[in-house]
């Protein structure tokens, strides 16, 4: 028993892996070696149409309805939103697929090596509150599913506070539902792609079917095309960004992460078909949440931005079944690649000697599955659109930061064996790039008054919510111009190479020998020779 508690007992097994030499590294951690690089056009393809076919991306259209816009101002809203982060996916997907590293360890080059933990932090505290959400919409579709099989569930005896926005019934349902998932957490990267894949051939035909369900029911005239808006003036317009920003949340924590993924594509090109498939499959998917909710509207005089509300109105018991089973299907998909994929990925850097992706994705399923009260956030559609904009006012910064270092400051040309060295040259100041971090503060702290008003409405700001209303785009809008700015005038010379020095670059055997030294020690140390190994002049 008292070897289980000791450090020693769970340090992961050496790997003859080339950047773990200084201790900053593991197997999960290391770019990915060439015969792991896998992933084609096609598993892009699965993957983001199963990412679209959730219930997060219904219920945001959905919810759109509920705070007062129709379908034709909500549709174009939510397109324009998916169109903006798909360009953003794939400028930091290309990062990810042509150095194939990480996000944890890529964003040490923009944001220094230590600066670089604050964002990873940010990230997994974000990943974690999405995961415990996903995981509470999928226990309401396993409620539908023990519904339809055992109805007398409706009728059990609920022995929680009535304020505690759950029944007993629904954490029972949280639980199993958590259980089912668990399972699908010990996949590794390279085998869940075939998850998406079976999600991308299920889900689809079980919204489509909905859909037909839906204009059968009740015909366009009555239903959609009868639906209208309920706000006007400044109040609309303002909604409008609110909600674009919303479905720029959806996805924003993926679109800086999105590197955890295109670093296991076989080539760049793998990755290029995102802006057209994101925009859309996701658009699509959304219509499909807006036109059953109008319908819904229409049946039962309430709007039903839950899909799950409206599922239990239904009387076909074996219906009722197959659509929850699909959605239980969707949220298993989204939660494992957008949230503990994520996680996992996130939580390497911190602990890499005891830490690997399966480890984190299991600290999350515990931390982020339990700790966190989803039902509360989801308690009504205004506090799903609140929690969406909340967490953008990081997220924006990051991307943008991220690709301007990469695209526009070092136009491509960065060190990977130098990502996983402390003391390397991304250590800019003391580990902290100064420029992100004053990027990171001119846009953070306008828009954090915001958040704190979106949690406690009690606390007035005024019209400074406004600006939190689009904090997404202020924030990678001015976080980009000035870390462009800052690094142009007062430019990080260190961090400048001639070319790129991908991980293929370097030989195995002379990083091995390197003894824990730094990269430019070792360089030094060696003479011109081995050091153009490196592609570098000493």
């Amino acid at each position: 028993m008292c070897d289980f508690f000791r450090p020693s007992k769970w340090a992961l097994e050496p790997e003859e892996t080339t950047f773990a030499a200084h201790g900053w590294s593991n197997k999960d951690m290391d770019p990915v070696p060439p015969w792991l690089r896998t992933w084609t056009t096609w598993n892009y393809i699965s993957y983001w149409l199963s990412d679209a076919t959730n219930l997060a991306v219904w219920e945001l259209a959905s919810s759109m309805l509920a705070v007062g816009l129709s379908w034709r101002q909500a549709l174009p809203c939510i397109a324009a939103g998916y169109c903006i982060i798909s360009v953003v996916i794939v400028l930091n997907g290309t990062v990810g697929a042509r150095l194939h590293v990480a996000f944890p360890v890529l964003n040490r080059s923009s944001f220094g090596f230590w600066f670089s933990y604050f964002t990873v932090f940010s990230r997994v505290t974000l990943s974690m509150f999405w995961f415990s959400i996903q995981s509470y919409n999928g226990s309401q579709c396993v409620y539908q599913m023990i519904k339809a099989i055992w109805p007398s569930i409706a009728t059990m005896p609920n022995h929680l506070s009535p304020n505690a926005s759950i029944t007993s019934s629904g954490l029972l349902c949280y639980f199993l539902y958590w259980l089912i998932q668990f399972p699908f957490m010990l996949l590794t990267p390279h085998k869940v792609r075939w998850l998406f894949l079976v999600k991308a051939i299920v889900v689809p035909i079980t919204w489509l079917s909905m859909v037909i369900w839906a204009f059968v029911r009740v015909p366009l005239s009555d239903g959609l095309f009868s639906q209208h808006a309920t706000i006007t003036g400044p109040q609309f317009s303002w909604t409008w960004l609110s909600a674009m920003n919303s479905a720029l949340g959806t996805y924003a924590s993926l679109s800086v992460n999105i590197p955890d993924f295109t670093r296991y594509a076989k080539d760049e090109k793998a990755q290029f078909v995102q802006p057209l498939i994101i925009p859309i499959a996701f658009t699509l998917c959304s219509f499909a949440g807006i036109a059953v909710t109008s319908a819904g509207i229409k049946l039962y005089g309430e709007v039903f931005w839950d899909p799950m509300l409206l599922i239990d109105k239904w009387d076909n018991r074996a219906a009722a079944f197959f659509a929850s089973f699909a959605f239980a299907l969707a949220t298993i998909g989204t939660n494992i690649s957008a949230n503990s994929l994520g996680a996992g990925n996130d939580m390497t850097v911190f602990l890499p000697k005891y830490i690997n992706i399966r480890r984190g994705e299991i600290i999350c399923a515990f931390i982020g599955g339990w700790a966190l009260c989803p039902w509360e956030i989801l308690a009504n559609a205004e506090g799903f659109l609140s929690f969406m904009n909340g967490y953008t006012i990081f997220l924006g910064p990051f991307a943008g930061i991220m690709i301007t270092d990469f695209w526009l400051v070092h136009k491509g040309k960065v060190d990977v064996p130098a990502m996983y060295d402390p003391n390397g040259r991304y250590r800019y100041t003391g580990g902290f790039n100064w420029r992100a971090v004053i990027a990171m503060l001119v846009t953070v702290v306008p828009t954090f008054p915001g958040l704190v008003n979106s949690i406690n409405p009690a606390y007035k700001i005024g019209y400074a919510t406004r600006l939190f209303d689009i904090a997404w785009m202020y924030g990678f809008v001015v976080a980009s111009l000035v870390y462009y700015v800052t690094s142009v005038l007062f430019p990080a010379r260190d961090t400048f190479v001639e070319k790129l020095i991908s991980a293929d670059d370097a030989d195995p055997s002379y990083r091995h020998s390197s003894g824990g030294k730094s990269q430019t020690d070792v360089i030094n140390g060696l003479g011109e020779d081995l050091a153009k190994d490196w592609n570098v002049k000493v």
